[in-house]
């Protein structure tokens, strides 16, 4: 599996991807999962790639290869909404080659990109493409997709990450949310492709390749836990109705309200607990 998160934002785009597959506990390999098709002062278009990594790569190889002049590539086409398109009919390819076979090996057809950049003439894009080879793209209200192992990291970039967030802060808020699910979820691992794109660039702007050495994401992973734990221990404990509270704190419990709960049974329900009764002996009779 794998974790992958690109932004689109006014000033420009950003996107992360870590190199972790692994078929088991005992098989972990590392293999790349952004492939960058830069053809300066023209285009600009980034593919991040998760899920089966046989199908992955099968797909990349038909979008990397496939660039005869009789053809449509991501290299020609004068949109990214055809290249989207080109990307999900080498999709649906791989599933009509072999996806009878996987079927029948109880094999998933499983994969999902995330295809975004700039062409001249053209304001830049975002799409997340599907198994089945179609797409969506990214809007205001919806600046960023994410695959892979998303779930440990949306929670940080759904607080943080509108279109008016600058470049530094999405990257910086991409890795905070790649540590996080690094932190909670062993197939997903270092090391870390992050490419932050201006807005008409048209070519690489930053790029970096991130491992265990890197100063800036040990003291991501170093700090955050720290950082996180003192906010938690700023938040007031939940409170009841008779607590005591300062003026103005916030109160958990305000009235008094009860839980669903089950009827009691008819033949517990005349049922009295046994008491015991203890009586003073003296002298040696109980009185």
């Amino acid at each position: 599996m794998t974790y992958c998160v690109a932004m689109r934002l006014d000033a420009g785009l950003v996107f992360l991807g870590d190199s972790r597959t692994n078929a088991g506990v005992d098989h972990i390999s590392t293999f790349r999962k952004m492939t960058v098709f830069e053809h300066p002062g023209e285009r600009l278009l980034v593919l991040l790639a998760a899920g089966n990594l046989a199908i992955t790569q099968a797909v990349r190889r038909i979008v990397c290869e496939r660039v005869g002049p009789e053809q449509h590539s991501l290299w020609t086409v004068p949109t990214l909404f055809e290249a989207a398109r080109i990307v999900g009919e080498a999709v649906r390819e791989i599933k009509t080659r072999d996806g009878e076979a996987l079927k029948e090996a109880g094999i998933e057809f499983n994969c999902n990109f995330i295809l975004g950049g700039q062409i001249r003439g053209e304001a830049m894009r975002l799409f997340h493409i599907y198994a089945a080879g179609n797409f969506i793209e990214a809007t205001p209200e919806n600046p960023y997709f994410q695959i892979g192992e998303s779930k440990y990291g949306k929670p940080i970039v759904d607080r943080v990450v509108t279109p008016a967030t600058g470049l530094d802060e999405a990257a910086k808020c991409a890795l905070i949310s790649m540590d996080s699910t690094l932190r909670s979820n062993i197939s997903v691992g270092l090391p870390l492709d992050l490419l932050v794109y201006e807005a008409d660039a048209l070519r690489v702007t930053k790029f970096v390749q991130i491992d265990d050495n890197n100063q800036y994401m040990r003291m991501i992973r170093n700090t955050g836990g720290t950082r996180l734990k003192q906010v938690f221990q700023e938040i007031p404990d939940p409170s009841g109705r008779d607590a005591q509270l300062a003026p103005g704190a916030p109160r958990l419990e305000t009235e008094l309200t009860h839980p669903v709960r089950a009827p009691l049974p008819a033949a517990l329900a005349g049922e009295v607990p046994a008491v015991c009764v203890f009586q003073p002996i003296v002298d040696g009779i109980s009185v």
